[in-house]
């Protein structure tokens, strides 16, 4: 977390030497679905469990803040954003054919630094993302000898367009994909761990006002 704000702080404190910097507030909403290549296996003990991702949509929202540096068409635009997403899985207890179906919530703060070109009022960015997690999203697995651990930090990307209007509000449509699989796992008591191999995507559609 440390990290993420030093970053974020030392992208933003130079930019208002520029002569067009602009600063703002956004907040949006977003589509997430995640991804498994497979069913996983998870032992406890006499039991044995499969953990597989449902398809479908889910619904996040972020909001925070950010600042625009911009030369030429040329722009840079490093944000924190606090957000939030919800995986969905479905868990079966193998022995007794029981199936669950589990959310888990996170709550993130994301540091996307974008990096994009002006066409007139539209913008077309690209640029990495920092995301640490900042709550612990309920277990997977209901049982007392099963564990889920979670990646504090990972990475990822943002990309997609905006348009800015009258000079002061912006819109932004983005896809934000992961750069790293193995996020989550599950451990048993004895310390074997199954990564789940999620990997998170998402499409994002902000609104923001620049002062």
């Amino acid at each position: 977390m440390k990290k993420l704000v030093i970053i974020a702080i030392a992208a933003l404190l130079p930019l208002p030497a520029f002569s067009q910097f602009k600063f703002g507030v956004k907040a949006g909403a977003s589509t997430t679905s995640i991804t498994m290549a497979d069913a996983k296996l998870v032992s406890s003990g006499t039991k044995t469990y499969t953990v597989e991702s449902l398809g479908g949509m889910n619904f996040g929202f972020h909001g925070g803040i950010f600042g625009r540096v911009s030369i030429s068409k040329l722009f840079v635009q490093p944000e924190i954003l606090f957000s939030t997403r919800t995986n969905e899985y479905t868990v079966t207890d193998v022995l007794t054919a029981t199936s669950e179906d589990v959310k888990q919530s996170f709550n993130k703060i994301d540091v996307p630094v974008m990096v994009g070109v002006k066409l007139g009022p539209a913008r077309i960015n690209a640029g990495p993302l920092g995301s640490f997690l900042i709550n612990t999203p309920q277990e997977l697995i209901d049982d007392p000898q099963l564990e889920t651990i979670y990646g504090r930090m990972s990475f990822g990307y943002q990309a997609g367009v905006g348009v800015d209007l009258i000079g002061l509000m912006t819109v932004d449509l983005r896809y934000e994909g992961s750069l790293k699989k193995y996020q989550n796992k599950i451990e048993n008591a004895i310390g074997t761990a199954v990564n789940l191999d999620d990997r998170a995507n998402a499409f994002l559609l902000s609104i923001g006002i620049m002062f």
